[in-house]
C-alpha cells in the first residue's frame, strides 16, 4: 500500500455498548476508541486509546439481561458522565485531522454519535468506514460477516471480554488492518478514496448541513 493519503490518515476504531429500551433510541453505556495508522506493509500502529463508561438517562432501566450481555452492572456506571459530556471529551482528541472513523456495523455507531451531535459536532462530521462492508467485499464467500465470523475466518480468537467496548474495538482494529491489506493484495482497492467508495458511511450531520444550505444556495440565483 503506497497511497500517501491512506498512510497519512489516522484511523479511529470506535465501539459502543448500549441499552435498548423499548420504543426509543438505544442509550450508550460504554464507549471505546482506538486510534492508529496503517503502514505500507499493512500492520496497525496504535496511537492512543479512549475508554469511558456512560451513565444513561434516569428514565432508562438497567436489567439483568443487559448485565448478562455485556458484564456491565448498574453500579459500574453510577458515577459516570452522561453521553453528551463523554462524547465532548472524545471530541477534544480530534484537533489535528485527517481522521477517519471505522466500526463493525458502522451505521449503528454513526447513529449513536449523531444523537449527541450538539456536543460533538466535529466527531459527528468525520468520515466513517463500515468494516462489515469491507468484509463483504474482500471475503464474499463467507455466509455471514459478523465480527465473530470474520475473526474465525482469519484465525483470530475472539477477545477476552467480548461484548465490552475496548475488547471489541481492539478486535475490530485487528480485523480492519488485515482486511485492508488482503483487499489491496486482491486488487479490491489501493487508495483511501477506494476504501470510502467501498465502505464509506456519509455522516448524517453532513446531510443535514447540505439540506440547510440548499435554500440559501437557491436564493442566490
Amino acid at each position: 500500500m503506497t497511497d500517501p493519503d491512506l498512510l497519512a490518515t489516522t484511523f479511529v476504531g470506535i465501539d459502543f455498548e448500549t441499552l435498548n429500551p423499548g420504543g426509543r433510541r438505544p442509550e450508550p453505556i460504554e464507549i471505546a476508541a482506538v486510534a492508529g495508522k496503517l503502514t505500507a506493509e499493512g500492520s496497525w500502529q496504535e496511537d492512543g486509546r479512549f475508554e469511558r463508561f456512560i451513565r444513561p438517562p434516569v428514565d432508562v432501566s438497567f436489567t439483568s439481561f443487559d448485565t448478562a450481555q455485556t458484564g456491565i452492572t448498574a453500579a459500574m456506571i453510577q458515577q459516570a458522565d452522561g453521553a453528551a459530556v463523554t462524547l465532548a471529551a472524545l471530541e477534544e482528541l480530534f484537533a489535528h485531522p485527517p481522521y477517519v472513523l471505522f466500526a463493525h456495523n458502522a451505521p449503528y455507531e454513526a447513529g449513536l454519535i449523531y444523537d449527541q451531535e450538539a456536543a460533538c459536532p466535529v466527531l459527528a462530521r468525520l468520515p466513517m468506514l463500515d468494516t462489515v462492508r469491507l468484509a463483504r467485499t474482500v471475503y464474499p464467500d463467507l455466509p455471514r460477516h459478523r465480527l465473530d465470523d470474520v475473526l474465525s475466518h482469519l484465525g483470530m480468537p475472539p477477545p477476552v471480554g467480548r461484548h465490552r467496548a475496548m475488547p471489541d474495538v481492539l478486535a475490530t482494529c485487528a480485523v480492519f488492518a488485515r482486511m485492508v491489506t488482503d483487499g489491496a493484495r486482491a486488487g479490491r482497492w489501493s487508495t483511501l478514496t477506494d476504501l470510502h467508495r467501498v465502505a464509506g458511511i456519509e455522516p448524517k450531520a453532513l446531510r443535514d448541513d447540505a439540506r440547510a444550505a440548499a435554500p440559501q444556495q437557491d436564493s442566490l440565483f
